[in-house]
C-alpha cells in the first residue's frame, strides 16, 4: 500500500469520534481525509442534524480544503465508526465532479482499506450529468 493511503487513513482515524453535539446534532460517526493536488491532507467529519442540514465527512473535508485556497483533489478516504473504508455517497461524488469537471474521473477513492482496493471516481460515477 502506498504511504499516502496510510497517512490519509490515520488522519481520518484521528478525527473519528462519534458524539452528540446537542440534543439535535450528532457528529463524527464518519470521518474523511482528502489529499489535495498540493499533497496537503484535509479532514472532516459528518455532522448529522435533526433538520437534515448536516454534511457528510467527505464534503466537510473538501470544504476545509476549499477554505484553505485549494481546489483540486487526488485521493479520498472515508471511514465509518468501525474503521472500515466506505464509498462516498452520491452528493459527495457530485461535489467532487463539480469541483473538477474535466478531471474528476481520475480522483482515487479508497473502497476497502484492509484489501487496498482503490477505484477512480470515474468508475464510481461513469455517467455524470454535465
Amino acid at each position: 500500500m502506498e504511504r499516502i493511503w496510510i497517512d490519509l487513513y490515520e488522519a481520518a482515524r484521528e478525527v473519528l469520534r462519534p458524539r452528540s453535539v446537542s440534543e439535535m446534532i450528532e457528529a463524527g460517526g464518519v470521518a474523511a481525509a482528502v489529499e489535495a493536488a498540493s499533497g496537503k491532507i484535509y479532514v472532516g467529519v459528518c455532522v448529522d442534524t435533526a433538520c437534515t442540514l448536516g454534511v457528510c465527512a467527505e464534503r466537510n473535508a473538501l470544504f476545509s480544503m476549499i477554505t484553505h485556497g485549494e481546489n483540486a483533489i487526488r485521493r479520498v478516504i472515508a471511514i465509518g465508526s468501525d474503521g472500515k473504508a466506505m464509498a462516498p455517497c452520491g452528493a459527495c461524488r457530485e461535489l467532487m465532479a463539480q469541483l473538477m469537471p474535466k478531471a474528476y474521473k481520475d480522483v482515487l477513492i479508497m473502497m476497502d482499506y484492509d484489501q487496498n482496493r482503490v477505484m477512480t471516481l470515474g468508475e464510481l460515477t461513469p455517467q455524470w450529468w454535465l
